[in-house]
């Protein structure tokens, strides 16, 4: 139902409703208030995903009672420890890590979450790693999370269809880059990156897609989900 006769929400409505929902909805978030402080101390940028995206992501690995998870892009661990948190007894999140520095720190708010033997960090390339783990025949994954650079978006989700079983789920994050994927001729690579990412998800004869926009503190953006076939 649309909402008529309300004025356009602003910067500073978008931070009160997403404290209100986060204090409402997702009050375990507060416990992982160390892990961006700990990023924070090390010089990461502030682009883990928020609180209530983060509980998305825990929920959708539980709904689909994954066992194997895939994340394109640690940083701190952030949202890493949010999927391992919904994982099945067993599981495991392989994340892909381009800095050594940051895995590491991440290794060490994923341990301090009590989650060790749910996560493996793997170090380098992203594309490399996924290279290998086709290779290697590891077993597919059930969930794949892609949150790392954007100039590659659209390779990490070739390689990230053929490492997923029939079924699983596919989520991009960043999808809306601040409105700038509208245009195709933009200078932003990152732009780019995301608007070509979104146009590979929707011709992939394998994938059902979405995508929702959202607002918050971190401004105007959004994420694409996809079910592979």
């Amino acid at each position: 139902m649309a909402i008529n006769n309300h004025p356009p929400g602003t910067q500073t409505d978008f931070d009160a409703v997403e404290v209100f929902l986060t204090e409402t909805l997702v009050p375990e978030a507060r416990n992982l208030r160390a892990v961006v402080e700990r990023a924070d101390d090390e010089g990461m940028p502030r682009i883990e995903v928020m609180p209530n995206h983060g509980k998305l992501l825990e929920l959708l690995v539980q709904m689909i009672h994954a066992r194997r998870v895939l994340e394109i892009g640690t940083l701190g661990g952030y949202s890493t420890i949010w999927l391992a948190s919904g994982l099945q007894p067993g599981g495991t999140v392989v994340s892909l890590e381009l800095e050594p520095r940051h895995a590491e720190v991440a290794a060490e708010s994923i341990a301090a979450a009590g989650l060790r033997d749910r996560a493996e960090i793997r170090v380098g390339p992203a594309l490399d790693t996924l290279t290998e783990l086709g290779r290697s025949g590891a077993d597919p994954f059930d969930l794949i999370f892609i949150d790392a650079d954007k100039e590659n978006i659209p390779a990490y989700i070739d390689a990230a269809v053929e490492l997923a079983r029939p079924g699983a789920v596919l989520i991009l994050d960043n999808a809306v880059w601040h409105g700038a994927i509208l245009n195709p001729d933009s200078a932003d690579e990152a732009a780019i990156g995301v608007r070509r990412g979104l146009e590979a998800i929707g011709r992939h004869p394998r994938l059902t897609a979405t995508a929702i926009q959202t607002v918050g503190s971190k401004g105007w953006d959004g994420f694409a989900i996809a079910l592979v076939t």
